[in-house]
């Protein structure tokens, strides 16, 4: 029952704030010229502000589940679009689509861009699963040097064919931009949720390692690349659109597992409901701070969700909790080592 009444206090707050966004920003919408068929509010409604809040629903939503699905299917609670490498490969993938493709669409750059994250995130969990040592933070040091180095190559690249001002609004993540006719890539996320509910279970058995898998009858490879190629993808539609937003896919499972645990089915809804409302709540503070003028939701996304992250792991260390969750040594594709109470190894 507990449960419950957290996953609809999540969808009520989710339902007042979204209908608070509509009605904040630059110009003023009046409830009453909407009811009266306003044609000029009607026009902002439709174009600008329903497009914008659909689409932070989206991204919200996805960036959360796809950190959830890494982190479970790597047993690591620090591995997230963010540290996998997988932001920086849609970014790649983008630039060569600029380069090579001048003249494609913006599904034309979203193929580019899905390949590049799907690549770019197998190379992570490649490299990874033949270290033979390894820890709790050295999984997630490496995704950080590894997005790096695709980083780098995306920016030498972008400065040797002169693309840096083209690129630039996928560097930093921005609602500003999203208007009807250039979002819609970003509903892809709704059916690939939908797709890791469905396989939810899958990844929770692969999480516990190839052994185990193959005990059960669970092909653990196709399994693996399978939610990898979920997350890939729901990120990729994201940095098309909206550009990079780091974090969420870190902070959001993490902050829902204190009080729904880790099993991926039971916790989905409710990380995918937490995302949405974060990124919502992080849309209208950008948008209200130093109105008229607008912050990017990058900057405000990554303020709120560093000091949350903090604060969640000095309250699990605090409480003589886990700091993190915790498999036995051979679990996933990033095993974790066990850690006594208070944390320490």
């Amino acid at each position: 029952m507990r449960s419950n009444r957290i996953t609809v206090a999540l969808a009520v707050a989710l339902v007042v704030l979204a209908g608070l966004s509509l009605f904040v920003g630059v110009i003023e919408l009046d409830l009453q010229a909407l009811l009266r068929g306003d044609g000029h509010t009607w026009e902002i409604f439709l174009l600008s502000r329903l497009p914008r809040l659909l689409a932070i629903l989206c991204t919200g939503a996805g960036m959360s589940v796809a950190g959830l699905i890494m982190q479970q299917l790597c047993s690591n609670k620090f591995v997230s679009p963010t540290t996998g490498a997988t932001i920086s490969s849609a970014q790649l993938g983008i630039l060569l689509a600029l380069l090579f493709w001048p003249g494609s669409t913006l599904w034309g750059r979203a193929l580019l861009a899905f390949a590049a994250a799907i690549a770019g995130t197998w190379a992570f969990v490649w490299f990874i699963q033949r270290i033979q040592f390894k820890d709790a933070v050295m999984v997630p040091l490496v995704g950080i040097m590894f997005s790096n180095v695709i980083g780098g190559v995306t920016s030498y690249l972008a400065y040797q064919y002169e693309m840096t001002q083209a690129l630039s609004s996928w560097l930093v993540g921005h609602f500003s931009l999203v208007i009807k006719g250039r979002y819609e890539i970003v509903w892809l996320t709704a059916p690939l949720i939908l797709l890791a509910f469905v396989f939810a279970n899958h990844f929770n058995i692969v999480g516990l390692g190839r052994d185990f898998s193959k005990n059960l009858g669970v092909p653990y490879n196709l399994v693996l690349f399978m939610g990898l190629s979920i997350s890939a993808m729901i990120t990729a539609s994201v940095v098309v659109v909206v550009g990079s937003i780091s974090y969420i896919g870190l902070i959001v499972p993490n902050l829902v597992a204190l009080f729904k645990g880790d099993q991926i089915r039971g916790t989905l809804a409710d990380t995918a409901l937490f995302g949405a409302i974060f990124v919502l709540v992080c849309d209208m503070l950008g948008r209200v701070i130093i109105a008229p003028y607008e912050l990017p939701i990058e900057l405000i996304v990554g303020i709120l969700g560093s000091v949350l992250f903090v604060g969640l792991l000095f309250y699990r260390l605090r409480n003589g909790r886990r700091a993190i969750r915790l498999t036995a040594p051979s679990a996933g594709c990033c095993p974790m080592p066990r850690l006594k109470e208070g944390g320490q190894a």
